[in-house]
């Protein structure tokens, strides 16, 4: 498929990730009426509130206060920091299609959802949508710590926990954004002439995707290990704006958090690790057939889908833990949906070099 043809559902996707994000940030004000927690219930109003409150481009209520305290001095900081918290979110909407659209781009042109390839598109799409979401969100976390007054304190634990905001509502926008993505892009490829899959011989199909594993593995099983992270989460600081690095390194680097079966049944401890295991198996499985599914094996091409397969992977697992979590089941389905969308910076930062080491891999047994 030419870049033409496939810039046309790429643009249109992220205008309208975009357009819902902005949507449902909109609709911030309308959980804080005073009927709302009659209707939704306080509890479930205020777990929304959370979800839609960093694409709320309204400035909260502190930076509303502060830009009214008396005194020209005051006045003038408060104006400062609302037009930092301004910016922040300027910066967040607009990051949200350029990220997005290059990488959908990149899939649907490699991937064109013909030929059976449609449920991979759908997916790999709806993967990145959520990854470009947060890029967005990471981007633009830094200006809006400022416009806090908080930018000299503990500068990167605030950066780590800014960044893992908003994730939640990725989920469904990303999911409509792709499904309108694949579709557009399903009419624009017609008429683009044959878009055959490349033929991988099964064995340098297999040693790739074991490749590609093995690199999500060493941060599934060895990194999140609790003595490993724990070691993450004290490195040496550097001291000033870089001091205390612990928080964003674990955000980026650890897929996940296990330790021993000290004090917990191990039946249960065996259940909870399958869903780990479950997670690569799902990473292999895609890296098995995304050589075959591509029009051309490249390494961005394979980078991106083994982004968008690690984040699959742990949504699926995400969404297991949550049924075998009988006790955070009790507060209700939108409170232990909380979870989802961790891990996302890191299996885009383990992705990358999953997806590359698959494709070198597989040009090297291919020769």
């Amino acid at each position: 498929m030419t870049y033409r043809r496939a810039a046309i559902p790429a643009l249109l996707g992220g205008i309208l990730l975009t357009a819902l994000l902005w949507w449902a940030g909109a609709s911030t004000d309308a959980l804080r009426l005073p009927g709302s927690g009659s209707v939704l219930g306080g509890r479930t109003a205020a777990e929304l509130e959370r979800w839609l409150a960093p694409w709320a481009y309204d400035p909260p209520a502190v930076l509303l206060l502060g830009a009214e305290t008396s005194g020209d001095a005051a006045v003038a900081d408060g104006a400062r920091y609302l037009s930092l918290y301004t910016t922040a979110l300027q910066i967040r909407f607009f990051a949200v299609p350029a990220l997005f659209v290059p990488g959908a781009l990149l899939l649907v042109r490699r991937l064109p959802p013909v030929h059976d390839r449609m449920p991979a598109t759908l997916l790999a799409l709806w993967a990145w949508a959520i990854v470009a979401g947060t890029l967005a969100v990471a981007v633009s976390t830094p200006w809006l710590i400022a416009s806090m007054g908080h930018g000299s304190y503990r500068f990167l634990p605030q950066l780590a926990s800014g960044i893992s905001a908003g994730r939640q509502l990725l989920l469904v926008t990303g999911l409509v954004a792709a499904v309108v993505t694949t579709l557009v892009a399903r009419v624009t490829a017609k008429g683009a002439g044959p878009l055959p899959r490349t033929p991988v011989p099964a064995r340098p199909a297999r040693l790739a995707a074991t490749a590609g594993t093995a690199v999500i593995a060493l941060s599934l099983l060895l990194l999140s290990y609790e003595k490993v992270a724990a070691a993450l989460q004290t490195v040496p600081s550097p001291g000033g704006p870089l001091d205390e690095p612990g928080d964003l390194l674990r955000q980026w680097l650890l897929l996940g958090a296990w330790s021993s079966p000290a004090g917990t049944p191990l039946g249960d401890w065996l259940l909870h690790r399958s869903v780990d295991l479950l997670v690569l198996v799902l990473v292999w499985w895609a890296l098995r057939l995304l050589p075959g599914l591509l029009t051309r094996v490249t390494v961005p091409a394979m980078a991106a889908g083994a982004v968008s397969a690690t984040v699959l992977g742990l949504l699926v697992s995400q969404v297991l833990r949550i049924a075998l979590d009988t006790q955070t089941m009790a507060y209700g389905l939108l409170y232990a949906s909380g979870s989802l969308g961790n891990g996302v910076p890191a299996a885009l930062t383990w992705g990358v070099v999953a997806g590359t080491a698959a494709a070198l891999t597989l040009r090297a047994a291919g020769r």
